[in-house]
């Protein structure tokens, strides 16, 4: 079984056209000669996913269900890569639409959306200033179950403007993913799980909100690629790599997959991220046109 991870940054159907890869924050993705890159990206993040190839697409960035068959029917399909009949993009808690999403050709048991979980349903002590009886995350924490596998998707609080002042934050999400892993699993160490998506660590001289996923608890298979190789993303603001795209599996199906490591597509990242020393996909420019500004993670596992 082959899955991927991707943000694609801000994909949004408008009327009969999909916004591109940008968000609208730096001064050459705004204007009028911006839009005319939107259709490059968006046929780049559909050559990056089917260069990849996968059983089951997990992807954060969204904006709802009409995006998503859009993107599939005409973009992803013209690519030559077979059809993804189950689709599921559901509302979740970003106050832009912005969604987690699934692409898969192998029919889920069971979808389940958290997104009006609360800390208070969960008992889980909150930070100053959060809510226990608000929505706990900030997209949404979906959950699909297939035969051998249950997959946790989620789109953590992102670190800005201040990296200690949303710690919190994400700590809490972290917190209720593995509160929802042991309520489904009566040993969670010994099922098949998988926690994935964009997680919003940020820079590795930060403060990592993730322990409670990661330490004792799940493996992150990340882990497995040497160090300064397990960066996803590249922020155009500041000109550094990061890695907030995680694939958090359980201590039995890392057991079971010990040689397995993940791949990172970096093709469709934009020559500005001169971190990536490879070939990039033709019409890549320098900051557009690109895929997204996180790479694509790829991970092969032998389900049994």
């Amino acid at each position: 079984m082959r899955l991927v991870s991707f943000n694609v940054q801000n994909m949004r159907l408008r009327g009969s056209r999909l916004d591109g890869a940008r968000d609208r924050d730096l001064p050459e993705d705004l204007g009028p000669a911006a839009p005319l890159l939107d259709d490059y990206d968006r046929r780049l993040t559909a050559r990056v996913l089917a260069e990849a190839n996968a059983d089951i697409i997990a992807l954060q960035e969204v904006f709802d269900q009409k995006t998503l068959d859009h993107f599939h029917d005409a973009f992803l399909l013209p690519t030559g890569t077979a059809p993804y009949p189950f689709r599921t993009c559901l509302p979740g808690n970003d106050g832009r639409g912005l969604d987690v999403a699934l692409l898969s050709r192998i029919a889920p048991r069971s979808v389940t959306s958290h997104a009006a979980l609360t800390p208070a349903d969960l008992a889980l002590r909150t930070p100053a200033g959060v809510n226990p009886r608000a929505p706990l995350f900030r997209r949404d924490c979906l959950e699909i179950a297939f035969d051998g596998l249950t997959l946790f998707i989620c789109h953590f609080k992102a670190p800005y403007p201040d990296v200690a002042a949303t710690w919190p934050i994400r700590n809490l999400e972290a917190r209720a993913v593995r509160c929802l892993i042991e309520a489904r699993f009566e040993t969670p160490a010994s099922a098949n799980w998988l926690v994935l998506g964009d997680l919003n660590r940020p820079r590795a001289e930060d403060p990592d909100a993730l322990q409670p996923l990661t330490e004792g608890f799940g493996i992150d298979l990340l882990n497995r690629l040497p160090r300064g190789s397990r960066w996803s993303y590249h922020n155009a603001h500041e000109g550094y790599t990061a890695r907030p795209d995680a694939l958090i599996a359980s201590p039995a199906l890392a057991a079971s997959n010990p040689e397995t490591v993940p791949r990172l597509i970096r093709s469709g990242l934009g020559h500005e991220a001169t971190a990536y020393k490879g070939d990039r996909l033709p019409t890549v420019g320098t900051h557009r046109p690109h895929a997204s500004d996180h790479a694509a993670l790829v991970l092969d596992l032998d389900i049994s």
